[in-house]
């Protein structure tokens, strides 16, 4: 087989077209229905957001390490279509753009972008780079099995970050990504106060302890914290190291756990929130292939 691996962009290759934007574009920014957002979980820190014009954007789309000695994921992640496709770092469980179907990509997005009834800023921060809080402390084997810069400011690109804010019906949506937890205060200046928090929670403590996690959601008065970057049993594998969320659910106030992997969410709903987390477990937003099917060609 041909290797694949260098030859760039492929969306020369995708059937689809953008004519879903260039409806939006002639129509402007009109929110239709109900005025509610949907928000759907794909596994790993990867959110759809659909906005009330339709609009849809996903957030950090997974793939498995490209090295490929060992996996993360069980399977490539599900063909989907998107108007907007956005990445807050490069790291292989959060920069799979290249594996939607998008009309317009936003990797590491540094800035502000404005389309029908959406604002996205990008706000230039770093990475976690101190991880003794995790049991097997990768940051540290990082430094000392590679040659990879990860401490701020002289990082590698790897090891930057950006937060991304979602600015759509009324509510202010940030996506940590693996943002470090103590940004300095002109970055706390910039993320202001946060109605939907896409937080990355999990059972190892992989990016961020509990006690930032708390400290992060209280800084930002954080209405509704959603948790990502967590292991789901059929989703991730073992080798992630990562384990599930409930242990920090539950300490949480009047925690929801979600019923399906999308929800529509009424941001009157969101507002009256204060500190709320709403996990999605195990529910994602795409139909988990059959592990016990017979591979193909059995």
């Amino acid at each position: 087989m041909k290797d694949r691996s260098s030859e760039g962009l492929w969306a020369w290759r995708q059937p689809e077209n953008h004519n879903h934007m260039i409806g939006l574009q002639e129509k402007g920014p009109t929110a239709s229905g109900d005025g509610s957002i949907e928000l759907a979980f794909f596994g790993g820190s990867a959110f759809r957001i659909t906005t009330p014009a339709g609009l849809t954007l996903m957030l950090d789309p997974w793939r498995n390490p490209p090295w490929g000695t060992w996996d993360w994921y069980l399977y490539d992640f599900p063909k989907t279509q998107v108007d907007v496709a956005l990445s807050t770092h490069a790291h292989f469980d959060h920069d799979g753009l290249h594996q939607l179907s998008a009309n317009v990509i936003l990797d590491r997005l540094i800035g502000t972008y404005s389309f029908a009834d959406v604002t996205i800023t990008g706000i230039a921060d770093k990475h976690v780079s101190d991880s003794r809080h995790n049991a097997y402390d990768w940051a540290e084997m990082t430094r000392r099995l590679t040659h990879v810069g990860t401490t701020p400011p002289d990082n590698w690109r790897s090891f930057d970050n950006c937060l991304l804010i979602v600015e759509v019906a009324g509510l202010r949506i940030l996506h940590w990504g693996d943002n470090r937890p103590n940004p300095p205060s002109s970055v706390w200046d910039k993320l202001g106060e946060i109605d939907i928090l896409l937080l990355p929670v999990d059972g190892s403590q992989h990016v961020l302890s509990y006690a930032q996690a708390d400290a992060v959601a209280d800084r930002l008065k954080a209405r509704l914290i959603v948790p990502h970057h967590y292991g789901i049993w059929d989703v991730t594998t073992r080798g992630s190291t990562l384990l599930p969320p409930d242990a920090w659910v539950n300490t949480r106030p009047d925690a929801i756990w979600a019923e399906a992997g999308a929800v529509r969410l009424d941001p009157a709903f969101v507002k009256a929130q204060a500190g709320r987390v709403f996990c999605f477990g195990e529910k994602v937003a795409f139909d988990k292939p059959d592990m016990k099917a017979a591979p193909k060609g059995a």
